[in-house]
């Protein structure tokens, strides 16, 4: 099943953008390449009950089962032994990506309180965009009496654009949320 936001993408962003930015091919035009949902569970790492219930918070998020991200090194000052678990990690790629875009835009943002549209300013220099959510609580799948704690999340979203502008042209015609 095509996602509705892909076939947006197609019949109208891509041309929405051609006339924008005077590209002279479609391949030229940015597109969103992959999603990347991360979560650090920091003091969290001892409890392995902990790490189990954010792989299945993530899961149930991103409709893919995530990863487990390990430390590389023993750190004592962060009483952080090697190979521990530290946070957990999913990467989206094609339907699940755009099924997942398609949730954050229409129906977790909006259910955040006093919403006032997502900084405009958290580009990278090559047009990928990253925002932090403070809570899990926003997205429908998560029942508030099953969480243990309440914990944020990171969502990057990697474009194919070269500049700023291009990505932020790119999510605000998807529909992102942008402070003016």
């Amino acid at each position: 099943m095509t996602q509705r936001l892909k076939k947006y993408y197609t019949e109208t962003i891509v041309p929405k953008l051609i006339e924008q930015f005077k590209y002279q091919n479609v391949h030229q035009v940015p597109a969103i390449e992959k999603m990347v949902i991360n979560r650090g569970i920091g003091d969290a790492s001892q409890n392995q009950k902990i790490v189990e219930s954010s792989l299945k918070e993530i899961a149930l998020i991103a409709g893919q089962k995530g990863v487990v991200t390990r430390s590389k090194k023993a750190i004592a000052g962060f009483k952080l032994r090697q190979q521990s678990a530290v946070g957990v990690v999913v990467t989206l790629r094609d339907e699940r990506m755009y099924s997942f875009l398609d949730r954050l835009i229409h129906l977790a943002l909006p259910r955040v309180r006093d919403f006032q549209g997502i900084s405009p300013k958290s580009f990278d220099k090559h047009g990928n965009y990253s925002l932090g959510l403070e809570e899990q609580l926003m997205f429908p799948e998560i029942e508030y009496d099953k969480i243990e704690q309440v914990r944020g999340m990171d969502i990057s979203i990697v474009t194919t654009a070269k500049k700023q502008e291009e990505g932020l042209a790119l999510l605000k015609a998807f529909g992102l949320p942008f402070k003016s």
